[in-house]
């Protein structure tokens, strides 16, 4: 759902750049409470794998095909501020160095991509655990229904920055009904690859998912052949602090840059939904050209590189560790002004007094 330049005038390219970087300096603030120092570069790591995911294009109809967005997972795995961040760093690496989403559309992108899908993938995950029994389970079934709700919400954003904005003629019923019907379908996708990442999470470090914090079941113990509940004492936590990070970071990133090096170069060649929703109905007729057309790295391949398969995936690997590296130094960043914020109150504290 990359929205490239030309596609909404600049008035309303500029409103929505405005809103972008309000929920990014909001998030920006939000973030220092949820990360830690076992969470920020997880957090790196999560917008890299989203930016892996992100080129699997899956099919869902007739010459359409979808891709992950990434809000929802963002938001269950670290948190919704943290979130909105990844998923900002994300498009922001795509806009630059891959010629993926038009540079004056960033706002527009953040808007759609990273602020409405966290939005209301969290408020639906959030509101069903409200109701459903706790434990891992219950998040993953939240997950799925949050991620699939979570595209076509981007969907109808986009349909209102084009009644506002378009700079094309079409009436805005028919861009409500293509976008909609398209990405309800896409959103089952997105639910599929979330509940499964986040199941995946919580059967190894649920303890690292902060959705599913507080929601933790009981130690069982074997007695007699039988698992009971084991006694308060025994249940006890191991301290957070005291288990390493360092296998599941390294795991993730090898399947991430699998997943961008090797298994893009089989992902559908179909335009993703709103490419298809554009070409059909005529919303394209006035895109222009990404700036960063000429980058070395335009459209996901390598330039001068000539083999097909070596090129995206060469493209994909440098997206991963260009994205891991952007993405941890600015979540140490803010974990950081955390640890500055903590460190002024503590010495505050006693003056107080």
């Amino acid at each position: 759902m990359h929205v490239p330049d030309g596609f909404i005038n600049a008035p309303v390219s500029v409103a929505a750049g405005a809103v972008a970087a309000t929920a990014v300096a909001v998030s920006l603030r939000g973030a220092r409470r949820e990360l830690d120092e076992r969470t920020a570069p997880l957090a790196g790591l999560v917008a890299a794998f989203i930016f892996a995911v992100q080129m699997l294009n899956f099919p869902v109809a007739a010459g359409t095909s979808g891709h992950l967005l990434g809000g929802a997972l963002a938001a269950i795995l670290v948190g919704p501020y943290t979130g909105v961040l990844c998923v900002s760093v994300v498009l922001l690496m795509q806009g630059i160095l891959f010629a993926d989403g038009g540079l004056t559309a960033l706002g527009v992108n953040i808007s759609n991509m990273a602020v409405v899908t966290v939005v209301v993938a969290y408020a639906v995950f959030r509101g069903l655990l409200r109701v459903l029994p706790a434990g891992g389970r219950s998040v993953t079934v939240a997950a799925f229904a949050g991620a699939l709700l979570s595209v076509p919400g981007a969907a109808v954003m986009f349909t209102l920055f084009y009644a506002l904005g378009g700079t094309t003629d079409v009436p805005i019923g028919k861009v409500f009904t293509a976008m909609a019907g398209v990405h309800v379908l896409i959103g089952i996708g997105e639910a599929a690859i979330t509940a499964a990442t986040v199941g995946a999470v919580i059967a190894v470090r649920p303890d690292l998912v902060h959705g599913a914090r507080g929601l933790a079941a009981p130690l069982k113990l074997r007695v007699d052949g039988r698992l009971v509940d084991a006694p308060a004492a025994a249940a006890a936590p191991v301290p957070a602090a005291a288990r390493s990070t360092r296998p599941l970071w390294i795991s993730g990133l090898v399947t991430a840059l699998v997943l961008a090096g090797f298994v893009s170069y089989y992902a559908s060649s179909s335009p993703d939904g709103l490419e298809k929703v554009a070409a059909d109905q005529g919303i394209d007729a006035k895109a222009r050209e990404h700036a960063a057309a000429g980058s070395p790295l335009a459209d996901y391949s390598v330039k001068d590189v000539s083999d097909a398969r070596l090129s995206g995936g060469l493209a994909g690997i440098i997206g991963v560790g260009g994205t891991v590296v952007v993405g941890t130094g600015v979540f140490w960043a803010v974990r950081r002004r955390r640890a500055e914020d903590l460190s002024a109150a503590a010495t505050a504290a006693p003056a107080a007094h």
